[in-house]
């Protein structure tokens, strides 16, 4: 899978509210820097991920203006814009924001080593 199918297939993954959809695509030593905080190994990621889909029921997530910052072929970097809309405690709500993503190669595919995703750029 190349990195542009790679971040689709991504984030078809994150709009089933499912880890176990979510989980092949994250390396298992990989760093997620979240507005909460920072989350070091799958597991650490995995914990955090949960409480965001126990917290946001019916959520639909879409990532656009990908833009690809490196390429090679043992990792890709890319910036992204990223948009969620949800049900938080009976209460519609929705945001968006930065994400960069930085995808790895190894034996077994391609992997997330490090995602962050932050407020919009002023």
């Amino acid at each position: 899978m190349n990195h542009k199918s790679f971040i689709a297939a991504y984030e078809q993954a994150l709009g089933l509210q499912s880890w176990e959809a979510l989980a092949p695509f994250v390396d298992s030593n990989a760093c997620f820097v979240f507005s909460d905080g920072t989350y070091l190994g799958k597991a650490q990621i995995e914990r955090a991920i949960r409480a965001t889909y126990a917290l946001i029921k019916d959520e639909k997530y879409r990532i656009e203006d990908v833009r690809w910052i490196h390429i090679a072929t043992d990792c890709a970097l890319c910036t992204y814009q990223f948009f969620w809309s949800g049900v938080i405690s009976g209460v519609a709500s929705r945001g968006s924001g930065r994400g960069t993503n930085l995808l790895v190669n190894d034996t077994s595919g391609r992997k997330i080593k490090h995602e962050h995703l932050g407020p919009n750029a002023k």
